[in-house]
């Protein structure tokens, strides 16, 4: 969906991504790379396709792009070290021409080498655009442009007419900041409660709906 916002055109994707074509950036939040290892250790059963299939996703994303720049807004990793941040990097050398950003989330505290392994510039608290402050737990960035975040994976309830619900997750677009979904599927959800004027686009498996 492509929508109008601050002058500048955006498109929501419906893998939970947002495109900025004037920066040519495409820009995730809360990737959780290596939660499902995580789990694993723990005894968790969670199958390795968790990871597989959100990394698919984002390649289908960069090749339809082409973005000259991947932004992650935080939480890029999950846990320590494990197997999945070992696909990651290796994963990471078809997309060799892409910039790939991080601004760090409370999960990123991986060692300086991992992050130089996988081709990673940090950006600590903030990345900003012309017109966009892109930080991870924290609604307001120090300037004066329009913070978006992430961090709480944004959900919202919908109803059907047999007042049955489904939770979806959504972009949530304030007065004073925005909120991307999480593009991990293994992530929960944060219902949030738009006020007067703001605007919320639920996330369908087919398509970005406006509320």
């Amino acid at each position: 969906m492509k929508i109008s916002f601050r002058g500048e055109e955006l498109i929501l994707d419906r893998e939970r991504a947002l495109y900025l074509p004037k920066e040519k950036l495409l820009a995730i939040s809360d990737l959780h790379l290596g939660k499902a290892a995580h789990f694993r250790k723990a005894g968790l059963a969670i199958p390795n396709e968790v990871s597989t299939n959100d990394l698919k996703r984002l390649s289908l994303l960069l090749q339809h792009y082409q973005p000259e720049m991947l932004l992650i807004n935080g939480d890029m990793f999950h846990s320590d070290h494990n197997s999945e941040i070992d696909e990651f990097i290796d994963w990471r050398k078809q997309f060799s021409s892409i910039e790939f950003l991080l601004v760090k989330g409370n999960h990123d505290r991986q060692n300086e080498d991992i992050y130089a392994a996988s081709k990673i510039t940090i950006k600590d608290p903030t990345y900003q655009t012309q017109s966009f402050c892109f930080i991870h737990d924290a609604f307001k960035c120090d300037s004066p442009l329009y913070s978006i975040g992430g961090h709480i994976h944004p959900g919202v309830r919908i109803y059907n007419k047999a007042k049955q619900s489904i939770k979806l997750p959504c972009f949530y677009f304030g007065n004073d900041y925005a909120i991307l979904p999480a593009f991990s599927t293994f992530t929960g959800l944060q219902l949030v409660k738009p006020k007067e004027n703001d605007s919320i686009y639920a996330v369908t498996p087919s398509k970005i709906v406006e509320i």
